[in-house]
């Protein structure tokens, strides 16, 4: 499916590792113009060097502190320098944060700022040349909405859905759409590293909740967001859509 993506320009956050790499990938290789940031600049730019292997152009690199304010506004100026006005924006940028009930005020503060204040404030970075040329496509990652136990994130991430919900209904007479990706068990550094180290824990966590039988990879979250992203998408806004397998917990 031609998806008319060629010469688009798209911001992708976290996108050092992972979803965000994935995501980065399958843009460039559908003709979009695209900038990277995160805080790994050695990881952002070895992804640069093998998207440009491919054949794809090569992203615009930019670091930065997705939490940070000002360098929100920043890596937005620097990517839109670089590249002309952001057509897409993809909010990558996050990670789990399990919590204890007694957990301090800075620990919630940091969960929401990773992953809902960035999005925030890059897609309020983005959205005025949106609007100005009645185009634009947002997109969110965001996580599970069935949590097991208490973890800031997941608070953080319903933040997330609501805000764009309502966003996308504001912004929708100006050609721009706003949509949220909640994404299952992705291959990815902070799945295998952290919550299922081990072939025998993935087996098992596979076996009891992920009716597809494996987890999936970056480039599957990649392909929905190009679609999103493209033009044969306009219809679709406000909307969550799962990519996970069918791990629905508590739906069996």
């Amino acid at each position: 499916m031609e998806l008319n993506l060629k010469g688009r320009t798209a911001l992708v956050s976290g996108a050092s590792a992972g979803i965000g790499a994935g995501v980065a990938r399958i843009l460039a290789q559908q003709g979009v113009r695209v900038a990277i940031t995160a805080r790994r600049r050695d990881l952002l730019e070895q992804l640069a060097a093998q998207i440009a292997a491919t054949g794809a152009e090569a992203p615009i690199v930019v670091t930065g502190d997705v939490t940070a304010a000002d360098d929100a506004k920043r890596i937005v100026a620097e990517a839109t320098a670089a590249l002309g006005p952001i057509d897409i924006l993809v909010n990558c940028a996050g990670g789990s944060r399990p919590t204890q009930q007694d957990a301090a005020d800075a620990d919630w503060d940091e969960a929401f700022a990773l992953n809902f204040t960035a999005a925030r404030r890059l897609t309020q970075a983005v959205l005025p040349a949106m609007q100005a040329r009645q185009w634009g496509r947002i997109v969110n990652i965001s996580g599970s909405m069935e949590p097991r136990s208490l973890n800031a994130a997941s608070a953080a991430k319903a933040a997330l859905h609501l805000w764009a919900k309502g966003l996308s209904c504001d912004v929708a007479a100006h050609g721009i759409t706003v949509n949220t990706i909640p994404p299952g068990r992705i291959n990815s550094e902070q799945i295998r590293d952290k919550l299922h180290p081990s072939e025998e824990s993935r087996r098992a966590f596979i076996a009891r909740n992920i009716p597809i039988g494996y987890f999936g990879e970056p480039e599957d979250i990649g392909h929905l967001v190009a679609f999103l992203a493209s033009p044969l998408a306009r219809y679709i806004t406000g909307a969550v859509i799962p990519v996970d397998g069918g791990m629905h917990y508590y739906a069996h």
